[in-house]
């Protein structure tokens, strides 16, 4: 079986440089005192000759990412990006409001869900205006202890929807934040990485950058 479009478009043999874009996924050096942030675990894990630049921004939304876009470095190569889990944090007080039905209650979400779809389609469209390689990252599960896990998890996966759509309808690379950091130790607190998962997720880009990724193959139809 051939490896997918996607991750063959990264391959290359000269050296390339990574740019992260998005919230405190990659920007999680305040969160690792001590420990490398996953920029600088992204930096160990490519080549020497590659770089990487951290453009990410604790706390940002979708819609900080093309404002981070303003200060892309000329010779970047690929574009990934972490976005959305601090919306998703914004719409988490839906999760407390009362409801008379479980169909009232996934309305409620689905109208957060559609709002999300919007702003993330035009955070992608800026990002792929740059013409330059893009991989997208899920939202991962998080750390809450149950029941609110359980909740969190399921309500995340509305949100994650959206990511995976928006990455299947344009053929682009997609890194599963959810299947990465499967281990309470992969986390600094409930909603950062810890420096394991940042290693985990900083292999995960490197992997994609260098053309070594394998992974399942969407069947869709990408634009253009």
């Amino acid at each position: 079986m051939r490896e997918p479009t996607g991750f063959r478009r990264m391959r290359s043999t000269s050296p390339g440089h990574v740019v992260l874009l998005g919230d405190s996924i990659f920007d999680n050096g305040v969160y690792v005192p001590g420990d490398p942030d996953v920029v600088q675990q992204l930096r160990l894990a490519l080549p020497a000759d590659w770089q990487a630049t951290l453009l990410a921004v604790d706390g940002a939304v979708t819609d900080d990412v093309p404002r981070q876009l303003q200060r892309l470095p000329d010779d970047a190569g690929l574009l990934v990006v972490s976005a959305g889990g601090n919306d998703a944090l914004g719409a988490s007080h839906l999760l407390r409001q009362s409801v008379r039905t479980v169909a009232e209650g996934v309305a409620l979400l689905a109208r957060a869900q559609q709002d999300f779809a919007g702003r993330y389609a035009a955070m992608v469209e800026a990002v792929a205006a740059r013409s330059l390689p893009v991989a997208l990252c899920t939202i991962y599960d998080a750390n809450y202890p149950p029941p609110e896990g359980t909740v969190v998890t399921a309500a995340l996966a509305l949100f994650n929807d959206v990511i995976t759509r928006a990455a299947f309808s344009r053929g682009l690379p997609l890194i599963d934040l959810r299947l990465i950091c499967d281990s309470p130790d992969d986390y600094a607190n409930p909603i950062e990485p810890s420096a394991r998962g940042g290693r985990k997720i900083a292999a995960a880009i490197a992997a994609v950058a260098l053309g070594e990724a394998r992974g399942s193959v969407a069947v869709a139809a990408p634009r253009g």
